[in-house]
């Protein structure tokens, strides 16, 4: 597994507490990082794609409800929702080609959610990175 790869599930992982709890973000890093344990350069990409994905997950969500027809963000599965808004926030940052990017979150889909959601992700995904023309 890359670095960057375990970086983003890292930064999925903390999404989801941050999304569960909607604790201050910088509380959720700090308790995250006493148990797991990465590399000085994936913690730091894990903590940028977390902090800009929480920054900026109002616009994220809207993004996401004009995407998904017929389903409202709250409606989605947490992981998925969470796996759109760090991987449209990587999209909107080009931290990656795009493919790279919808990739990543399709192969997260694939390790921490259902056997639909790759196909519904990559569906979105792709709308997005055509909306962001990236």
């Amino acid at each position: 597994m890359t670095l960057r790869r375990k970086a983003r599930e890292f930064a999925l992982q903390m999404l989801f507490e941050w999304d569960m709890a909607r604790q201050d973000p910088a509380w959720v890093e700090q308790h995250f990082w006493k148990t797991a344990r990465a590399a000085d350069s994936t913690r730091e990409f894990a903590d940028e794609l977390f902090e800009g994905a929480v920054a900026q997950a109002s616009a994220l969500d809207d993004l996401v409800g004009t995407l998904s027809e017929n389903w409202r963000v709250e409606r989605l599965a947490a992981v998925d929702r969470n796996i759109l808004r760090l991987a449209i926030y990587e999209l909107r940052a080009g931290t990656a080609p795009a493919k790279v990017v919808i990739n990543e979150a399709l192969e997260l889909a694939k390790k921490f959610s259902s056997a639909e959601s790759p196909a519904f992700l990559n569906g979105i995904l792709d709308a997005a990175r055509k909306r962001l023309a990236v």
